[in-house]
């Protein structure tokens, strides 16, 4: 072809997959994509070979296979005392990545205006400009908080949509139930709806509580939460995740979806319906990763970064501001180049751009690696 017009110019490759192939070719230690170097539980691979050899290989049910959309009803129930219908509401998806495309695909239109919070995950604003929408940034505060004022001040009559995401990435807060209020009070009184990405949720530190948008009866009404089975049980090339919303909005959900992937892998879905019933394969998860995270701000302290708080996931932002004056992405490229630690800059995170000298470190990795990145970072 001569030429292609691209719908989405201003995009190239991910920072993740930047840094990430960055990182192979310098040999650096990849602290910067989110994802685990440990292994999945021997006993969700058995699940799923078992599934397989038993000849679960075929297509799934387009909304996922029943018996695991009943687990995720139950556990629901369970830690949130939440009723959910598992024929009518929840719906498997390629990863929370495709439920939160298929969300904006079918509930936002040409002309309509979606609310980002800032800094935000990458995937958002793209799903929203394919639509012919508007993204709508409100930066957080310098303290990551909400800033109520500014939404109401950002909101308009085009306002369809909030996306809000707790625990969140890259800043480690967590969203607790007097946010959430507020976030509800907003939602009802313009009549919009929220999409709340919470794939996190089980990896909550300091005695904090994930409190979810659907233990709001009100607001659940008018949300659609998803979530991810790769986050929670360390197996991101699954690409398994969920959402939950009202009957009317996930009839809509599925349409999309079942023209985007139809289905999901059968027998990784018939594993995690078995595997989901036992509590004890999730409930242990804070404890094992707040571990991780002060192994490595144990590091962070005798070096020239300053770590700042982290409630959740497993992200730690880290500051530089006072050692360099370099921007965060040249900052980010000259650790990986020259001191062999791959990390993510935070300005990629804005729309636009704002550089507040923060680096992003995950530390969803084995004591080996992040005792070997630590080494490396106090030598600078």
């Amino acid at each position: 072809m001569s030429s292609i017009k691209s719908k989405l110019p201003a995009f190239q490759e991910s920072i993740f997959s930047r840094m990430s192939a960055l990182a192979k070719s310098c040999d650096a230690i990849n602290l910067s994509q989110g994802f685990p170097d440990f292994e999945v539980s021997p006993a969700l691979i058995a699940l799923v070979n078992e599934r397989m050899l038993a000849g679960d290989n075929q297509y799934a049910p387009m909304a996922g296979l029943l018996s695991l959309r009943e687990a995720i009803a139950s556990k629901i129930q369970r830690i949130m005392d939440v009723s959910v219908l598992p024929e009518t509401e929840i719906t498997i998806t390629c990863g929370a990545t495709e439920a939160i495309y298929a969300t904006i695909v079918a509930m936002v239109h040409t002309g309509d205006e979606v609310m980002v919070l800032e800094p935000a995950y990458d995937s958002y604003v793209p799903a929203i400009l394919l639509q012919g929408a508007v993204p709508v940034p409100v930066s957080l505060t310098d303290d990551f908080e909400i800033d109520f004022d500014a939404l109401k001040a950002a909101v308009s009559p085009k306002t369809k949509m909030l996306i809000v995401n707790t625990p969140h990435n890259p800043t480690g807060k967590v969203l607790d139930k007097a946010s959430m209020l507020a976030i509800e009070e907003f939602v009802l009184q313009n009549k919009i709806l929220l999409l709340s990405d919470e794939v996190y949720e089980h990896l909550v530190f300091d005695g904090h509580q994930h409190f979810s948008a659907l233990e709001l009866e009100a607001l659940r009404q008018q949300s659609i939460v998803v979530f991810s089975f790769g986050k929670t049980f360390h197996a991101t090339g699954w690409k398994v995740g969920y959402s939950i919303a009202p009957e009317a909005i996930t009839r809509e959900i599925q349409k999309v979806h079942q023209y985007l992937t139809f289905s999901i892998n059968t027998p990784v879905q018939a594993a995690l319906a078995v595997y989901l019933k036992d509590e004890n394969n999730y409930k242990n998860l804070p404890s094992l990763f707040e571990q991780k995270r002060e192994f490595l701000a144990q590091y962070l302290e005798k070096s020239v970064f300053t770590p700042l708080p982290c409630e959740g996931t497993y992200f730690m932002l880290v500051s530089y501001d006072g050692f360099s004056d370099k921007s965060d992405m040249e900052m980010a490229e000259w650790l990986t180049r020259h001191h062999g630690v791959a990390t993510v800059p935070i300005s990629p995170f804005y729309q636009g751009k704002k550089d507040r000298k923060l680096l992003r470190f995950c530390f969803a990795k084995n004591q080996k690696t992040l005792a070997a990145a630590g080494e490396r970072l106090c030598k600078i």
